[in-house]
Formats: structure tokens, C-alpha cells, sequence
């Protein structure tokens, strides 16, 4: 039998440190739940002590996950980790994740305290956590760049005090595969019992070498690999989730392990995150990159005409990639419908999938031809958006080569239509003016980015757009057949999304300046 590696999936924590990628509790709640049906073994939920919402995010979670360990993270410090178990203590699997810097450079410069309080720290906080629960993880952050011998000293204090899983993360993403390996033997030289643990690594990709890491890593003794979907993260960000686990998967040969991910919900996952944090997945990206799989010369396309073998070493459909074909026409049925959904990796209730189908009537009058990518647009853009203060009710432009751009625009702000008109440089600038004028927005549009759904002049336009307002940064995603009217859509759902952070921000001041901590 093939030995298992455990996949920890930290997109909803690490991952959503990403710029911009900031998603509420029922966004970080339909990820999970994808993240869930996937395979994922561990799913971090986030870092509860961060913020009110964090908190709320991660009980969620653990709440409605039920086949997965529901890990939260900490410092080393008691305050945190009693945030940590109160957010997690519901889950049927929950996992304290302590961790501290361990880097002569964040010794000095960060955390200015010497190698015997980092140690009386780790001991602490993971015997602390261990009357919680029986699963803790410990971290050394900047492992990679830490003393050897430290390190192991480091490791053994974790795994006196407790510690389940002992964690080797390359937090700056600096090391290299042979020198990762050379670190993990000696620690398993080294450090007695660690043979009776789990011996982990999270890597980063700031020199693009964070799957090569991991996967050198699984072949020295790691048996959990910590990723993202897409491999988003802090900078360049983390090793993709979706690497890892086809390089396993391809090269049995090699690897001779297993996880448990459904291969064939790596694309929806990858593509439900895209649409949730506005970061698209760039075209050669691989694995779920639109070029993935598209063969452009000719002695390419011959050869996988004669066999796929030639020039594919997995196959679009191993990943759960759709073929770009009409999958849908006016004339469906509901039930059609709601399979296709399903194995699109959409879990709906029933008045979500009846608000779907009657979504997808309506673009089936307006295109020929329905493609799943249309049919995951529509439940993403329409049907799984969180209501928010701003609707758009009504939207009608006046343009051409001899005609100043005039946006007539209806809005439900507060459940109050309103309506207005204003004039711009273009028909989108004159919508967007006109929505920032009802709205008294402050915002600044930092991004404006516009992205086919499929091929086609009648393909449905997807718009994103990066709107900031007092530090605040937030992504507003659109679709529709009208690239203006997807416009609209994208900046009212960035502006949306500002005032849900603005009103988190309140009622974190509120709840800190609370003495028990209530509002």
C-alpha cells in the first residue's frame, strides 16, 4: 500500500493574505466545504486571535466540516491560543497550529528574545495547547533559516512538550530542494520520536521552487505537504495544492504515495477560488491554467491526434477541466441542470439552483451556445453573492463616435431605488461615475481588467476591478453578456465588499474597546 501523504490546505488562512484576496465568513465557508468534498486532510481555517471576523470564519467552519481536521493558528502565547480553541473546539477534528519564529534574523529584529526564551516559549504554549486537544501542531517559522542545531533543539522542545505534528516551513521561500533535504535528515537523525510524529513543510515561492521543495521534502520524510488552491499566498505566494498532488499521482514510479483529493474537483476548486478572490489563474499556470492543456504547433496537435500520450502526461479530464462545449440550450431541463451543476462541483439548495436555472434561461435566450464556464459565472456572480447594501436595478448607455458617454443608472441603496445620470470619457467610465456619485463613494479604482468567459462575440464579459478607500483594498467581480452592464456589476460588488470590511473594522474597534468583549 502506497504511504499517505495528508494534505493541509491553508488557502483560507495563508492563502488569504494574498493583496486583495480577502474573503468574508460565507466565502471562507463555500471554500471550505469545496475543500471538503475535494479530499483535503487538514483545512487551516484561519488566524482567530487576527480579528473578530477571523474568528467568526473559523467557528463557522468547524461547525460544518465534518470530514476534515479543522486546524486554527496561534502564537506562542496563551491569549492566542485560547482564541485558537474557542474558534475550533466545535469541529469533530479541531487542531491548535502554535507556531513562533525560530531565525536568528526575526530573533534579533522581530522578536528581540534569545534562543533560551524561544525555547521556554515553545514548550509552554505547546503543553498549554495540549490540554485542549490531543492534535498540535508546532511550527518553527523561518526554519530554513535557522541554526541546524538550534533547529533540532527547537523540534525536540515541541515534541517533549506534545506536539503531533512537527512543521519545517520555508517561510521566505529561500532554500533549495538539496539543501531542504539535507535540513530534514538531520532532523530525522537528530531528534529522537520524530519518527513518531507527522513531519510537515510549507514552502513559499519567492524563487519559484515551492512544489520542488515540497516534493523533495515528501522523499525525506514529510508525510503532510501545507498548500494553497492555486498556489495564492503571502508574495509569490505557496506551494499549489494542485502541483503536489498530480506530480504524485503521474509519477507513481517515484512517489510511491497517495492522498485522498478527488483529482477530477481540482478545476472547479481552482476555479471557485479565482471567482471568490478575483485573482485570475494565469494562462500557462500549471495544471489549471487555460494553456494547460492546449496544444498550438502543429507537430503538437498531430501527434496528440495519434495518441494523447505524445504530448499529454495527464489528461484535462484527470483534473475535471470541461471541454469548452454546449453543455446547455433554452430548451433543458431543470433535473439536466442540476446534474450539470453537481458535477460542476456546486452544492445548492433549492431555491439557489431554481434562481440559477432561471439565470441560465435568460442568458440561453441571449447565446447560442451555453458553456459550463458560463454556468459557473452565473452561480458565482449571482446566485452564491451575498446581498449587500447597493443593487443594481437598471442600467442604460448613451455612446458612439459622436456622442458624449451618458450612463442613465437605477439603484437599490438600503432597499431605496435610486436614480441619477452623469457623463464620462467612455460608456464605462460614465456608468462607473454615475454608481460612485449615487453611492458617495471615497474609493479610488486602482485595476480595471476585463476577461472573455468563453470564445465568441456573444461570450459573457467578466470584469474585475481593485477599488481602495482608506487602506482598505478590496476586488468586485461582474458577468454578463454587456461588457458595460458587467462593468457596473464588478465595481457596485467592489464597493459592496468595502462596506462589508469597513463595517467588520467597526465592530472590531467596538468589541476591543468592550470590556467583555461584546456589542
Amino acid at each position: 500500500m502506497p504511504e499517505h501523504i495528508y494534505i493541509f490546505d491553508t488557502t483560507l488562512r495563508d492563502g488569504e493574505q494574498s493583496p486583495g484576496a480577502t474573503m468574508n465568513v460565507q466565502e471562507k465557508l463555500r471554500v471550505a466545504k469545496q475543500l471538503e468534498r475535494m479530499g483535503a486532510d487538514i483545512i487551516e481555517a484561519g488566524f482567530p486571535i487576527s480579528s473578530e471576523g477571523d474568528f467568526e470564519s473559523v467557528r463557522t467552519i468547524a461547525k460544518a466540516v465534518e470530514k476534515c481536521t479543522v486546524a486554527g493558528l496561534a502564537r506562542t502565547d496563551r491569549e492566542d491560543i485560547d482564541r485558537a480553541w474557542d474558534a475550533v473546539r466545535a469541529a469533530k477534528y479541531p487542531r491548535i497550529h502554535v507556531f513562533i519564529a525560530t531565525s536568528d534574523i526575526h530573533l534579533k529584529y522581530k522578536l528581540k528574545m534569545t534562543r533560551e526564551e524561544v525555547l521556554r516559549d515553545i514548550a509552554d504554549a505547546v503543553a498549554y495547547a495540549k490540554k485542549m486537544t490531543d492534535d498540535v501542531e508546532f511550527s518553527a517559522e523561518d526554519a530554513t533559516r535557522t541554526d541546524l542545531a538550534f533547529l533540532c533543539e527547537v523540534v525536540r522542545t515541541a515534541l517533549s512538550a506534545g506536539a503531533t505534528t512537527i512543521n519545517i516551513p520555508d517561510t521566505v521561500g529561500y532554500t533549495v530542494p538539496t539543501e531542504y533535504a539535507d535540513i530534514l535528515d538531520t532532523i530525522r537523525k537528530k531528534v529522537e520520536g520524530i519518527d513518531k510524529v507527522v513531519l510537515s513543510v510549507h514552502c513559499h515561492n519567492d524563487l519559484g521552487l515551492a512544489t520542488a521543495n515540497s516534493i523533495i521534502a515528501i522523499q525525506h520524510g514529510a508525510r503532510q505537504v501545507e498548500c494553497t488552491i492555486n498556489g495564492i499566498g503571502e508574495r509569490a505566494g505557496n506551494t499549489a495544492m494542485e502541483e503536489v498532488v498530480m506530480a504524485l499521482r503521474t509519477r507513481p514510479d517515484l512517489f510511491p504515495y497517495e492522498t485522498r483529493v478527488d483529482t477530477t474537483l481540482i478545476y472547479p476548486t481552482s476555479r471557485l477560488v479565482s471567482q471568490i478572490t478575483g485573482m485570475k489563474v494565469q494562462p500557462n499556470k500549471a495544471v489549471v491554467g487555460a494553456n494547460a492543456f492546449a496544444h498550438e504547433a502543429g507537430i503538437h496537435q498531430d501527434g496528440v491526434l495519434k495518441e494523447k500520450l505524445t504530448y499529454e502526461i495527464m489528461t484535462p479530464e484527470s483534473v475535471g477541466i470541461p471541454k469548452s462545449s454546449l453543455v446547455m440550450g433554452k430548451h433543458s431541463g431543470r433535473h439536466a441542470f442540476r446534474d450539470r451543476l453537481k458535477s460542476l462541483g456546486f452544492d445548492l439548495n433549492t431555491d439557489q439552483i431554481q434562481k440559477a436555472f432561471d439565470l441560465f434561461k435568460g442568458l440561453a435566450d441571449k447565446k447560442k451556445t451555453v458553456f459550463d464556464e458560463d454556468i459557473v459565472a452565473i452561480v458565482m456572480h449571482e446566485v452564491l453573492r451575498i446581498p449587500y447594501r447597493y443593487r443594481l436595478n437598471y442600467l442604460n448607455i448613451v455612446s458612439g463616435t459622436s456622442a458624449i458617454p451618458t450612463a442613465v443608472v437605477t439603484m437599490e441603496i438600503d432597499g431605496e431605488p435610486v436614480r441619477d445620470v452623469d457623463f464620462g470619457d467612455g460608456p464605462v467610465d460614465a456608468a462607473l461615475k454615475t454608481i460612485k456619485k449615487m453611492t458617495h463613494s471615497k474609493s479610488r479604482l486602482l485595476r480595471f481588467a476585463i476577461n472573455a468567459i468563453t470564445g465568441g462575440t456573444d461570450a459573457q464579459g467578466e470584469v474585475t476591478v481593485h477599488v481602495e478607500e482608506d487602506g482598505i483594498s478590496v476586488l468586485g467581480q461582474g458577468a454578463h453578456t454587456d461588457i458595460i452592464v458587467a462593468s457596473a456589476k464588478a465595481y457596485i460588488d467592489a464597493l459592496n465588499k468595502l462596506e462589508y470590511q469597513k463595517a467588520k473594522m467597526e465592530v472590531d474597534k467596538m468589541r476591543a474597546a468592550s470590556p467583555e468583549g461584546n456589542v
